[in-house]
């Protein structure tokens, strides 16, 4: 299988990449020339590499850089001259570029890169593989369960409606653009991530840090709803609906058994051997961090895997607790 990557350096492309090289996949990493460091820092894309076309992983599969300039959806940017024909012939594409949620306070103009880094990219990729001649016959696109909103205890699934904060009007356009793919006759699948839990990447080690010091605990009230799911399984998720042709439209990407932030952090706390006995209280983070306090931290959002359940998935792991101990244990 040739599959098409942007968001090739964020944590979830970069743990997709070598499982699909590691099993004889070929991986073109869709790559914006010039792109900055913090943009592959945030799970953006990563600046191609200047000293050649290619990169050989560790398994000593081949990967292929592919530049392209999401203003003009131009695949034939500089460093590399005309690679067009590297992305032809190619199975699938996978969208995963998209700025960090958390990683700035949202100010007027990191909104704008949320969205722009969401967004407008989803809009110029869907352009770009509509010039090619031999394009991929499915779009794997990202998106979050963000979509749903704050939603207190009311059981998502993926056929709720959208809500209407600022994180879910951005799942919705950034949904709306990959579903124009649909006219190029592909098969579409959005997959709305929830809380990715990996040791070395994303929101976990955030989480850890007020433990590792001994002063962690609930978040606000601590009723809130947390909806999760290994990195292992994120991978194996998506590799599913790449490979099932009958997969299409939103997919929660969601472990079956969400907690309430409260259990969430006595859960981490026992995985790390630290107490979780000292609240974080709302009015001090929503102070500190404002509307992304209440979307991030604060919100409430039970979700389902319903898609995934009738698709007769296997988890790897079903149960935080131990889905924690298996991530803490990695190297």
């Amino acid at each position: 299988m040739k599959v098409v990557i942007t968001g090739s350096s964020g944590l979830v492309g970069t743990a997709l990449t070598g499982s699909l090289v590691r099993d004889g996949h070929t991986v073109v990493r869709l790559l914006r020339a010039g792109a900055k460091k913090e943009d592959s820092k945030s799970g953006g894309e990563q600046r191609p590499r200047e000293n050649g076309r290619s990169g050989q992983n560790s398994d000593g599969e081949r990967t292929v850089n592919v530049a392209w300039n999401p203003n003009t959806c131009d695949l034939e940017g500089e460093p590399f001259g005309t690679d067009r024909e590297k992305i032809e012939g190619a199975d699938a594409a996978v969208n995963l570029a998209g700025a960090s949620i958390a990683g700035e306070s949202w100010s007027k103009e990191r909104k704008a890169l949320l969205r722009s880094s969401r967004v407008h990219i989803t809009r110029e990729l869907v352009c770009a593989l509509e010039k090619l001649e031999d394009g991929p016959k499915t779009l794997v696109s990202a998106s979050a369960i963000g979509y749903y909103g704050n939603r207190g205890d009311e059981v998502l699934t993926e056929e709720s409606k959208a809500g209407d904060d600022f994180l879910a009007r951005l799942a919705q356009e950034w949904e709306a653009e990959a579903v124009k793919a649909e006219a190029l006759g592909m098969r579409v699948a959005r997959l709305r991530f929830g809380i990715i839990l990996a040791k070395h990447g994303g929101a976990l080690p955030q989480m850890m840090r007020p433990f590792k010091f001994g002063v962690g605990g609930r978040i606000g009230s601590g009723q809130q709803w947390m909806s999760w799911m290994t990195l292992q399984d994120t991978v194996i998720v998506i590799r599913k609906v790449l490979e099932n042709r009958a997969v299409s439209g939103a997919v929660n990407v969601v472990a079956p058994q969400p907690v309430r932030n409260a259990d969430f952090a006595r859960a981490l706390g026992r995985a790390m051997h630290r107490p979780a006995i000292f609240p974080t209280p709302a009015f001090a983070l929503k102070f500190a961090l404002g509307e992304m306090a209440e979307a991030l931290l604060l919100a409430s959002q039970r979700v389902a895997p319903a898609r995934l359940e009738q698709l007769g998935h296997r988890f790897a792991e079903r149960d935080l607790s131990s889905a924690l101990a298996s991530v803490l244990a990695e190297r």
